[in-house]
């Protein structure tokens, strides 16, 4: 009895819940609605990069000036830092003794000579009365001795007083060019010995090098870059300063290294500058740009298609059905708003540019092409390393 209501009561639960649905099944779940994006199409195109290497700026031409001479500076002609022109007075170390060595030794060679012109007058006397048989033969060869030996004795003190005159000379230290002179190493009453007390540096200011290691793969490049007389208008290469400044003004390789260095593999270049106004100095650390137009064509991206996770790139490429897959790239150096991809891609693939946060893998997109909305393909101009 008990069972029969029971059944009556799950009958009358099941018609009130047809009842309340209207008799109807629930609706099915259609596929989500496609993501909205926009594309490029991937193409190659000509690309130039900038190469950049750590640069020292140096003198093309630089003279430690050493004493010659031994002495006490007894006078010193320029201020610290002044700019000098070749020949100009410097430093003088003490002359006294030099002088007088040089007195002397012109003295000498008066004194040789004047021997000289002596034994010459005997010798032709002598000569003379040999001809006329007034004297034995033996006499005058005795003269003419005397007279090579006398004119020896004039050489050796005519070189004697050129040494003299040398040291004199070189008591006077001058500007062996015209450039600018560094801080003194040496002052006043100081005592200068020779060949090892180094009393000041000249330096030329105008033009200026930098010097660059580049690796030995780019030696090639670097040599048709300088056989190159057009590399100079074409402005290859640029002077990055401390400051992020840019020194504009044209340089061109003046000099490769004989060697590589086998320790670092790399061999130095020597680039030159004009510099009228003294902004490079030597010693100073600068970034050297150098354009690279010898990459070629290139597949090239927008820099915002790319995502970075735990050291990888990648890219969604739309395939079949518009659906978005995901795919590692490696790439290569940014070009502006672009980037260089090496392998991964290739040409003719489409990839998401905008709208990649909401893209998920497999996901159907509804693409826009952001070549239309630039109107152009993305230009390759100026790279960053």
């Amino acid at each position: 009895m008990n069972i029969n209501y029971i059944k009556f009561g799950i009958a009358i639960i099941s018609a009130t819940t047809l009842a309340s649905c209207g008799g109807q099944q629930a609706p099915q779940q259609g596929p989500p609605p496609a993501t909205p994006v926009t594309t490029y199409t991937v193409a190659d195109q000509p690309v130039t990069t900038v190469d950049s290497y750590p640069g020292v700026v140096v003198a093309l031409n630089e003279v430690e000036l050493r004493a010659q001479v031994g002495g006490y500076v007894t006078a010193i002609y320029v201020k610290d830092g002044q700019s000098v022109t070749k020949g100009q007075k410097l430093y003088e170390i003490d002359r006294t003794k030099y002088q007088a060595a040089y007195n002397a030794a012109k003295a000498d060679v008066n004194v040789a000579k004047a021997n000289r012109d002596k034994t010459k007058k005997d010798a032709d006397r002598y000569t003379k009365l040999a001809e006329q048989d007034a004297v034995a033969k033996q006499r005058v060869d005795y003269a003419l001795t005397d007279l090579a030996n006398a004119e020896s004795q004039v050489a050796a003190a005519q070189a004697s007083l050129a040494s003299a005159a040398n040291d004199l000379q070189r008591a006077t230290v001058v500007s062996p060019l015209t450039g600018t002179i560094g801080i003194s190493q040496i002052r006043l009453g100081a005592f200068a010995s020779p060949g090892t007390t180094v009393l000041n540096t000249v330096s030329t200011n105008n033009p200026i090098a930098v010097d660059i290691p580049v690796s030995q793969a780019d030696i090639p490049r670097f040599i048709r870059l300088k056989n190159d007389p057009s590399a100079i208008k074409d402005s290859l290469f640029s002077i990055q300063l401390q400051d992020n400044s840019i020194y504009k003004r044209q340089g061109r390789i003046v000099a490769i290294d004989r060697a590589v260095d086998p320790q670092t593999g790399t061999i130095k270049i020597r680039i030159s500058y004009p510099n009228e106004g003294g902004k490079l100095i030597s010693g100073m650390n600068v970034n050297l740009k150098v354009l690279n137009k010898e990459i070629g064509n290139q597949l090239v991206i927008p820099y915002k298609a790319v995502t970075e996770q735990l050291g990888e790139f990648n890219v969604f490429v739309v395939g079949d059905s518009s659906k978005a897959v995901p795919r590692v790239i490696k790439v290569g150096k940014q070009v502006d708003q672009n980037i260089v991809v090496t392998t991964g891609l290739k040409k003719g693939e489409v990839i998401v540019v905008e709208g990649v946060q909401n893209v998920r893998p497999g996901a159907v997109v509804q693409a826009g092409s952001v070549e239309a909305a630039n109107g152009q393909q993305p230009a390759a101009a100026a790279a960053k390393k």
